[in-house]
């Protein structure tokens, strides 16, 4: 069908600014490389690793490279984020963190960041067999038991720290004994609650107190953890290349294991099981005190995100259970429980005035409403109740109700965003997840801050000049630069593009699939992404409880010389398919008009609805055209799957850009 056009009698704001922050990305990307990374794509960096721990920050400076291809930027980025993959991979496995090139072993929590780039480069580019097999090679890790990570038995992930060389013993050597001369952790507090004669940090002062402290960290790490559940992203990624029924089954079993425990324990998620499947077996009965869970180091930030990653990956799959179209948001209701059970212990307070564990990156995000009273959640449960109070990150509730769009998990969000200071401003921030713009964004959505792309896209340009000026202003030494340096530098910044061009918030960054609202594709090209010259607007997202959904976009062609052309896509995987489109645009009008003097005569408005039965709709832009449309969506009849597009180019397999 053909798709309705108007002239633009004049450019919108935010068309140029989303435009000129993919221009300026391209700019900061291609030096960060030419600086950071050598000829085979590798970190510059020379310092050695002496635990398990590094693997994901030498990954991380790169996670959003393949998102931003997949947006739209230059086949270059796409290249150079494969380039980069291969380099770090080899620099890894010769520092001996690798084997097969996946890591050793190590917690979830740090192994879902390491993978980010993994998952968004086979979502980029789906039809490289190179990246097609080390997915399936992966998840096998955990899908076949002869690995060792997984027990089929007792529907188990079988360590705390796991990966290439199956189930590690203990947590390493680097915490055989844990004294309180480790200030850098003395923040978080005391990783095990319980223990004799220890009740406070400075009872590790003694060296008798830090051994059974390290010992007892090293026994207790076996069987399941909480974050564990983030592995299922590495099972469904290899399970959208080929919609195998193997490793849609794992998936929803595994959680579901976990969704009967914390049924068994009331609702709320417990954080461990022990090897013989009991949970609490390690921890004297305890449903809290795992690693990376309810106690230490972070709470709700660890349980909840790996949590919501497993909950949404087992949603995603269960059509492959039980019928394609038939999606389950049942596991949602892990997520739901705790973060209710968050709410309702809620204290008011300042944060400036709280000893919160991660209070650093808030204070940067409030500002000045740091200072304001806010409502404050308890985000970890040691042995004597909840402790740890900090508002509530935004990214649990906002993926809660994007995915389910359900009025009740909006309100939910609503209720955050309310007891929040300043929530709903665009303040100039960037941490290395690159969240936390939730709030006006869905004010945005909602129509209540209609200037929110202009600004936004005006903060994250400056954001790159921020990456831009750290890269110029602080000369790196390989030996002995800081392992995270390379994650504050990147210069990278997809978030706003991602909220506006795509309808989604930021990828869970402990290990979230790239999913988005509204997807791309170049159709002269044959790629991910917009043409050149394009711009996207996402609008408004609904949801009715039938399943049906409507997708607010705009698109703007700034070529006053060039017709583009696009496929748009209601859905990252295919996931849901168009029944219908309204359209809106002029009819009659004549454009440009006869002379440079002579303005073009405007048509009449029209609008139209127009039932379809397709999994994309086509839409051409002359130049200087935008369309107005409202996707109509209905779940898909059919699996969703990494969706192929991509066309090679000769240098994607030679050299350097």
């Amino acid at each position: 069908m053909r798709i309705p056009t108007t002239p633009l009698h004049e450019v919108p704001a935010w068309a140029v600014l989303e435009r000129r922050l993919f221009d300026a990305t391209e700019e900061a990307w291609r030096l960060f490389s030419a600086r950071y990374t050598g000829p085979d794509g590798r970190i510059l960096h020379a310092g050695g690793f002496e635990h398990r721990d590094g693997v994901d920050d030498l990954y991380e400076p790169f996670f959003n490279w393949p998102a931003f291809y997949a947006l739209g930027g230059s086949d270059d980025v796409l290249y150079a984020a494969k380039h980069h993959f291969e380099g770090v991979t080899a620099q890894l496995t010769e520092a001996g963190m690798l084997t097969g090139e996946y890591e050793n072993g190590y917690d979830w929590f740090h192994q879902g960041e390491s993978l980010l780039l993994f998952y968004g480069l086979c979502a980029a580019d789906p039809d490289d067999e190179r990246f097609a097999d080390r997915a399936r090679r992966f998840a096998a890790l955990y899908t076949d038991p002869e690995h060792g990570n997984y027990d089929p038995a007792r529907n188990l992930i079988t360590a705390p720290h796991n990966g290439a060389r199956g189930p590690l013993p203990g947590l390493g050597t680097e915490w055989l004994t844990y004294p309180a001369s480790l200030d850098y952790m003395e923040a978080y507090g005391l990783p095990l609650h319980g223990l004799p004669g220890i009740t406070r940090w400075s009872d590790l002062e003694d060296p008798a107190h830090a051994r059974l402290m390290g010992d007892e960290l090293q026994r207790r790490a076996a069987g399941d953890t909480a974050v564990n559940l983030a592995a299922t992203s590495l099972v469904t990624n290899r399970w959208l290349y080929d919609n195998d029924a193997a490793s849609a089954a794992w998936v929803a079993r595994y959680v579901d294991g976990w969704r009967e425990r914390a049924a068994a324990a009331g609702g709320l998620m417990p954080d461990n099981v022990a090897p013989d499947g009991t949970v609490g077996g390690l921890h004297d009965g305890a449903w809290y005190g795992g690693h990376y869970g309810w106690t230490w180091p972070h709470g709700l930030h660890s349980v909840g995100m790996s949590t919501l990653i497993g909950a949404i990956n087992a949603s995603f799959v269960s059509g492959a259970v039980s019928g394609p179209g038939r999606r389950d948001d049942g596991p949602l209701d892990l997520v739901r429980t705790m973060l209710d059970t968050a709410l309702d212990h809620a204290i008011t307070a300042p944060v400036t005035e709280t000893p919160f564990s991660l209070r650093g990156s808030w204070l940067e995000r409030l500002g000045p409403h740091a200072a304001e009273p806010a409502t404050l959640v308890p985000y970890r449960f040691g042995a004597e109740g909840w402790f740890d109070f900090g508002p509530l990150q935004l990214d649990l509730p906002t993926w809660l109700w994007w995915w389910t769009r359900d009025d009740a998990d909006r309100k939910r969000l609503d209720r955050v965003l309310d007891g929040l200071p300043g929530s709903r401003e665009v303040r100039p921030f960037r941490d290395k997840v690159e969240a936390g713009h939730e709030g006006p964004w869905l004010a945005f959505l909602d129509g209540a801050l209609p200037e929110y792309p202009e600004r936004a896209l005006s903060m994250a340009l400056g954001q790159l000049a921020r990456r831009v000026a750290v890269m110029d202003a602080e000369p790196v030494e390989p030996g002995t630069v800081h392992l995270h340096f390379w994650q504050r530098a990147n210069p990278v910044v997809t978030e706003v593009l991602g909220q506006l061009v795509t309808g989604t918030p930021q990828t869970l960054y402990n290990g979230g699939l790239p999913f988005a609202a509204v997807a791309y594709t170049d159709a002269d090209r044959h790629r991910p992404g917009l043409p050149p010259d394009v711009a996207a607007l996402v609008s408004g997202l609904d949801r009715g409880a039938d399943g049906t959904g409507r997708v607010e976009l705009s698109l703007v062609n700034l070529s006053p010389t060039r017709t583009r052309r696009l496929r748009v896509r209601p859905s990252r995987f295919g996931e849901e398919r168009l029944v219908g489109v309204v359209t809106r645009g002029e009819d009659g009008g004549v454009w440009p008009g006869p002379s440079t003097a002579s303005a073009g005569v405007a048509g009449s408005l029209a609008t139209a609805t127009v039932p379809l039965d397709a999994p994309d709709l086509l839409v051409e832009l002359p130049p200087s055209h935008r369309a107005d449309v409202v996707l109509l969506t209905a779940p898909s009849d059919a699996l969703p799957r990494h969706q192929p597009g991509h066309q090679r180019h000769p240098h994607h397999e030679g050299a350097r850009p």
